[in-house]
């Protein structure tokens, strides 16, 4: 596994949050037209806890509507893709994610047992 993502209202609030109580740091941001995507983590472990800002959202999250998933990583996207394919479990199609053309990430999304997200994404620079 390599992040969790929770959606927040306010970024700067919530990275203070994390770090006073976790001491977790921002390891990257990437920031799209009208979204971010913050990473943070701590020297503990190598897990991550993402934290996308939607710039449009003005009122808060109500528990069980706010998008989150649970991520994970591999060198072969396909074979996962196909595994999920033959399974049953009705993958999404293989998206590909730029920003000013630079790759940041392929990827897909199954729904688990219990209707939870999981993201399979492509290990690269980014995402290992």
């Amino acid at each position: 596994m390599i992040h969790s993502m929770v959606r927040v209202k306010d970024l700067k609030h919530s990275i203070k949050f994390y770090h006073e109580l976790f001491e977790l740091e921002v390891k990257r941001s990437i920031e799209f037209e009208s979204f971010s995507l913050t990473y943070l983590s701590n020297q503990e472990s190598e897990f991550e806890l993402e934290l996308t800002h939607n710039f449009d959202k003005t009122d808060g999250y109500h528990l069980g509507d706010g998008y989150g998933h649970l991520a994970f990583s591999t060198d072969n996207l396909k074979a996962i893709w196909e595994k999920a394919q033959s399974n049953g479990y009705a993958p999404t199609d293989i998206k590909t994610l730029k920003q000013l053309n630079k790759l940041v990430a392929r990827f897909f999304f199954v729904t688990d047992p219990d209707g939870y997200q999981v993201e399979v994404i492509e290990s690269n620079d980014l995402f290992n």
